[in-house]
C-alpha cells in the first residue's frame, strides 16, 4: 500500500518532519482546508491532503531547503529572498519525490500556500485561505478573516495578503513578487466585479 493510500502512516510520516505546535497546525489548516474546500466547490480530498502535506518542510535547516531548492534550479529571486518563503517550494518539490505525489493541483496549493501568485486555482486559495486562518491562529484580524471566508474566498484571501503586506511594510522587509500580483490579482478582479 502507498503511503498517501494510509492516512496514518502519512500523519506519522508529518509528525516526524515538525514540532508539536507545528503539527498541530497542520491538522488545523488540513480541517479548515476540507471546510473551505467543501463550501466552496473544491475536492475536498485534495484539499486536506495540501493542507497536511503544505509545511512538509517548514522545520528543516534553511540550508536543506537551499540545497533542494538549487539542485531544482529555482529562481534567484527566491534564493536570495527571504528564507521564510523556501519551505513551500521545497515542499512542492521533497512530497512529489519522496511521498510520490503527483497531482498538479496539490503540488501548486503546496508551492503556493505561502507566496499566493496571480491567477490562483480555487484549490490554491482554498489551501492558503486554510492556513491563514486555521484553528490555532492567533492574530489581529483573524476572526475578520475568518468570517469573510464563510461566504467570499477572494475577499478573504486579499484581506489576508494584504495584512500580510502591511506587517512586512513596517517590518521593514522585502514583499515578494508573486505576493503583490497575487494582492493586484485579486483585488483587480473583484473591483471589475464591484469589488469586495
Amino acid at each position: 500500500m502507498r503511503l498517501l493510500d494510509n492516512r496514518e502512516e502519512l500523519l506519522v510520516r508529518v509528525r516526524q518532519q515538525m514540532h508539536e505546535k507545528r503539527y498541530n497546525h497542520t491538522l488545523g489548516v488540513a480541517e479548515s482546508a476540507r471546510e473551505l474546500a467543501e463550501r466552496f466547490g473544491a475536492d475536498p480530498d485534495k484539499a486536506e491532503l495540501a493542507g497536511l502535506l503544505h509545511d512538509y518542510c517548514k522545520c528543516w535547516p534553511v540550508e536543506k531547503m537551499f540545497e533542494i531548492l538549487v539542485r531544482h534550479d529555482m529562481p534567484t529571486e527566491l534564493l536570495e529572498g527571504e528564507k521564510e518563503l523556501w519551505h513551500a517550494f521545497a515542499a512542492a518539490i521533497v512530497i512529489q519525490t519522496d511521498l510520490g505525489v503527483t497531482d498538479a493541483d496539490i503540488l501548486q496549493a503546496v508551492r503556493y500556500h505561502t507566496t499566493g501568485r496571480a491567477g490562483m486555482s480555487l484549490l490554491e486559495k482554498v489551501v492558503c485561505v486554510a492556513d491563514y486562518i486555521e484553528p490555532n491562529r492567533v492574530y489581529p484580524g483573524v476572526d475578520f478573516i475568518r468570517a469573510k471566508a464563510m461566504h467570499d474566498l477572494d475577499a478573504a484571501l486579499a484581506l489576508a495578503l494584504g495584512g500580510t503586506i502591511q506587517f512586512l511594510i513596517e517590518k521593514q522587509k522585502t514583499v515578494f513578487p508573486l505576493t503583490l500580483t497575487a494582492y493586484n490579482d485579486l483585488v483587480s478582479r473583484k473591483g471589475r466585479e464591484g469589488g469586495f
